[in-house]
């Protein structure tokens, strides 16, 4: 089981993470990413992170692609209402769904194998490294290693 820290009535909220279809949340929501436009790309594979009592509800999202037998995280968005603010309604979202992908990484066969990359925007990066153990590869290139992935999702997934 998964959960994400409800801020608001102090508890644990229990959440799902599955392929998304459909429809999909909006820029004019508030959201960064054109995320129908990314849901059709190819070799690719998004997921919704989204709140078991409330199927309709998106807390955040995770875009997914394998290249030269490594896992690649090309975008994660959390939703607008969860971004750092006075008014943040769940935590632990961007934890759960680095820890799924990280998950996944054990997935694939080859010398990668457990590894989970991704580019970091720059001003991000030292929270990577400190939230979630990422190290830095070269620019704004990082990865999680097997080792620091599994106590991710020893941490986030239950």
């Amino acid at each position: 089981m998964t959960y994400i820290y409800d801020l608001g009535n102090n508890k644990l909220i229990e959440v799902e993470i599955i392929l998304a279809s459909g429809k999909m949340p909006l820029k004019k929501d508030g959201w960064k990413f054109d995320w129908n436009k990314l849901i059709k790309e190819k070799n690719t594979k998004t997921y919704v992170l989204r709140l078991k009592n409330n199927p309709q509800s998106v807390e955040g999202l995770l875009q997914l692609r394998i290249e030269s037998d490594m896992l690649i995280m090309d975008v994660i968005e959390i939703a607008p209402h969860n971004f750092s603010s006075s008014n943040k309604k769940f935590d632990y979202v961007a934890g759960c769904l680095i820890a799924f992908a990280c998950r996944e990484s054990f997935k694939i066969e080859g010398n990668y194998k457990g590894f989970l990359t991704f580019t970091s925007k720059t001003n991000l990066i030292e929270w990577y490294k400190k939230k979630y153990g990422a190290t830095q590869a070269l620019g704004q290139r990082m990865y999680i290693e097997d080792s620091i992935g599994l106590k991710l999702i020893e941490k986030y997934l239950y």
